[in-house]
C-alpha cells in the first residue's frame, strides 16, 4: 500500500510527464472521490484549458500546481492508489492490492489537448483528489524532519508510539510498514507510551526513520524491508519469534528480545 516512498515515486512521474501539457478533459466519474466540497464541475471549471507546472508532496499528499496560481490539485492515493500517465504506472506493483488494469478503477484524471492522459487507478476507493488541499493540516515531512520535530511530535504523548509515528498530523508519510521497520530497527516496541522514550531513544529512533528511509528507497519500496511480516519466522537480528498484535488499528510486528 502506498506510503511515503510509493508517494514520492508518483510524484515523480508526475513531474516527468504530466507538466506543461494543455489539459483538454476531466474525468470525474465518482463524485465520492472528490473531497472537501470539490465537485466535477468544479473541477473542470478549474482545470480544462489549465496545465500543472510543479507536481510537489508532503508527506503522503501529492499537490499540482497550476498556471493559475489560484488553482491547486491536492492528490490522496489511499491505500491503493496509483498513479498512471500515458500508461506508465508508478513505482513497484502493490503487494497488498490489486495491480490489473481495469478502467473502472480509474477514480480520476485528466486527458491532455495533444494526446495522452493522467489516471488514479485505486481498487479500493480509499483516495480522493480535491481543489485547494490544505497542505498546513500535516506534519513535517518524514524525509526532512529534523530531530527537534521529531521530539516536538513524540512530546509527552501517552499514545503508543506506533500511533503516534502513523498520525500524519504529526509525521507526514510514514505508514504502517515504514513504522514498523523503523522501530524494529531502532530496538523501540511499538506499544511503548511515546512520551516514556529517553532523548538517547528519540535520537535512535530519528536515525533509524531516516535510515530505514534511505535503504528502503534504494531497494524500491516500503513492502522491502528486513522485519518480516509473519510470526512464523524469526527476527533476522537475534533469532526471536516475533509477536503480532493491533496497534493503533494496524496490524503491527515486533521482536520482544530486542525493541524494549
Amino acid at each position: 500500500m502506498p506510503e511515503i516512498l510509493e508517494v514520492e515515486a508518483a510524484r515523480q512521474v508526475l513531474a516527468d510527464r504530466a507538466l506543461e501539457r494543455e489539459i483538454a478533459r476531466v474525468h470525474a466519474p465518482d463524485a465520492w472521490f472528490l473531497k472537501r466540497g470539490t465537485t466535477p464541475a468544479a473541477l473542470r471549471h478549474a482545470l480544462v484549458g489549465n496545465a500543472f507546472t510543479a507536481a510537489r508532496r508532503r508527506g503522503k499528499q501529492i499537490v499540482l500546481d497550476t498556471r493559475d496560481p489560484e488553482v491547486r490539485l491536492g492528490v490522496h492515493l489511499g491505500m491503493s492508489g496509483r498513479v498512471l500517465v500515458d500508461g506508465e504506472e508508478a513505482g513497484d506493483p502493490l503487494v497488498y492490492a490489486s495491480n490489473r488494469r481495469t478502467p473502472k478503477w480509474h477514480r480520476f484524471g485528466v486527458r491532455f489537448a495533444h494526446g495522452g492522459e493522467f489516471m488514479l487507478r485505486d481498487p479500493r476507493r480509499l483516495g480522493g483528489v480535491e481543489l485547494e488541499p490544505d497542505e498546513n493540516r500535516l506534519g513535517p515531512d518524514a524525509f526532512s524532519i529534523t530531530f527537534e520535530q521529531l521530539d516536538a511530535a513524540i512530546d509527552a504523548r501517552t499514545a503508543p508510539v506506533k500511533a503516534v509515528l502513523m498520525d500524519q498530523r504529526r509525521v507526514a508519510g510514514l505508514g504502517n510498514l515504514l513504522v514498523d521497520e523503523a522501530l524494529w530497527r531502532a530496538g523501540v516496541a511499538p506499544g511503548r507510551p511515546a512520551g516514556d522514550l529517553s532523548g538517547t531513544e528519540r535520537r535512535q529512533l530519528h536515525r533509524s526513520v531516516r535510515a530505514t528511509l534511505r535503504v528502503l528507497r534504494r531497494r524500491g519500496g516500503s513492502h522491502t524491508g528486513d522485519l518480516p511480516r509473519s510470526t512464523d519466522l524469526g527476527c533476522p537480528r537475534d533469532g526471536e519469534p516475533l509477536r503480532r498484535a493491533t496497534i493503533g488499528g494496524r496490524t503491527t510486528y515486533w521482536c520482544p528480545a530486542h525493541q524494549v
